[in-house]
């Protein structure tokens, strides 16, 4: 009896210290979790849902392989440039900055602006067409409101950077429901989506387009700049050995947020697929892809669309804000105000509104011009990883670097491809 007793007492006393351990764990992850979920806002912006939604419809689940392979792309270039940023103490642009030449970082300067302002466009008008789509106010209404929204959502950001992470995580939790409860009421066919996930195909040219596009939205030139920035507030003063805990833990913080922003992106692909391609409809329109949703699948889907539109601008929009100041001011040493940054990038998408441009067109050619503008970014990173006298313990290996290159080459490619199609066709 007491030998039964103390062996139940032992049991409670390693239970309750095994749970302890566990919520040690956990709250030492917590402290760690947060720049990845603001990068992946970048992955699930408004120019990912142009991009998935004409994917979707025109060619069914036909493209959704390039979903996964540009996440999996995602991943490794999110994850080497928080490397960078936690070996250096330095993030990517400084880095640019540093080793090469001043007439270079011009170049790299110029086109990485350019890629902002590409970036800064989709938010803008993602933002805009949410608040149109749901409240039914003039476009040109809602893209000043959007602006003074962008606004407010920077200004939280003087309270530090856990704030704003904390802000955007929540965004991105709304919209991963909201595509979770479009994905419900679509009812797709997933076994022959789980056939065009593993099996690559491309229809056409034009498939070629639509999927240089759906790569340009989801592997984000601006974020790899600025993933390195966001890793140093937890990277002060730290030792080799922590600074090798600090990139574990980076880690798992990139691998949960990447792959949410994998299923929200499926999601788009499914939903257009099973709705609009299953019924012959081929969607060249948000506002038509909104409106089509109501009679098809309910109020509660076309709600639901245009709420996480309308997260996805205003949430996008601060990451654009962060990158064109780690941009502005890495390159070059340039110092201007977020606000005139902010300001002076949303003119494009003003433009735009007021000359009666589509909408979603933009959006595609936004997305076309980032995956040109993507090895800009990646080149640079994969030299300065690959110096051991800048990255100590943390340089490249071989196999990382034949990834890395071989990623520069699929992504060039692709535009080969596509300079083709517009020069012969």
């Amino acid at each position: 009896m007491e030998k039964s007793l103390t062996q139940a007492v032992s049991a409670t006393v390693d239970g309750n210290c095994c749970q302890r351990i566990q919520i040690r764990r956990f709250n030492n992850l917590l402290k760690y979790l947060g720049p990845a979920f603001i990068v992946s806002v970048a992955y699930i912006d408004p120019g990912n849902f142009a991009a998935n939604i004409s994917g979707g419809s025109i060619f069914g689940y036909s493209l959704i392989w390039v979903i996964l392979w540009s996440n999996i792309m995602a991943i490794f270039l999110q994850t080497m440039s928080a490397k960078l940023g936690i070996a250096t103490g330095h993030n990517l642009p400084q880095m640019c900055g540093k080793v090469f030449s001043k007439p270079v970082n011009w170049c790299f300067w110029v086109l990485a602006e350019l890629a902002a302002i590409a970036t800064n466009l989709a938010e803008f008008l993602g933002g805009t067409l949410g608040l149109y789509l749901l409240f039914h106010i003039p476009m040109i209404v809602a893209g000043v409101i959007t602006v003074l929204l962008t606004f407010g959502i920077v200004y939280a950001g003087k309270y530090g950077q856990r704030v704003v992470e904390v802000v955007i995580s929540s965004l991105v939790a709304m919209i991963a429901f909201a595509f979770l409860a479009e994905l419900v009421l679509a009812k797709p066919d997933f076994v022959q989506a789980g056939m065009h996930t593993l099996i690559p195909s491309l229809p056409n040219g034009q498939a070629v387009y639509i999927a240089v596009g759906m790569l340009g939205a989801t592997v984000m030139p601006h974020v790899i700049y600025l993933h390195s920035q966001l890793v140093l507030v937890r990277n002060r003063d730290l030792s080799i050995a922590d600074k090798k805990k600090h990139l574990k833990m980076e880690k798992i913080d990139i691998g949960i947020a990447m792959n949410i922003a994998f299923l929200v992106n499926a999601s788009m692909v499914l939903v257009s697929a099973a709705v609009f391609h299953a019924n012959g409809i081929q969607v060249e329109t948000i506002e038509q892809a909104h409106q089509t949703l109501t009679p098809l699948l309910g109020t509660l889907s076309s709600g639901a669309f245009g709420f996480a539109l309308l997260a996805s601008g205003l949430s996008s929009a601060t990451v654009g804000t962060m990158a064109g100041q780690t941009i502005m001011q890495g390159f070059v040493g340039l110092k201007i105000s977020d606000n005139v940054t902010r300001f002076v990038t949303m003119i494009p998408g003003l433009i735009i509104i007021l000359i009666g441009f589509n909408p979603m067109q933009a959006l595609i050619i936004s997305q076309v011009i980032l995956s040109f503008i993507l090895p800009v970014a990646i080149i640079p990173m994969l030299i300065i990883c690959n110096r051991k006298e800048l990255m100590g313990d943390f340089t490249n290996g071989p196999f990382v670097n034949i990834i890395g290159w071989l990623i520069t080459g699929v992504i060039t490619l692709f535009n080969m491809f596509l300079i083709g199609l517009v020069l012969f066709n």
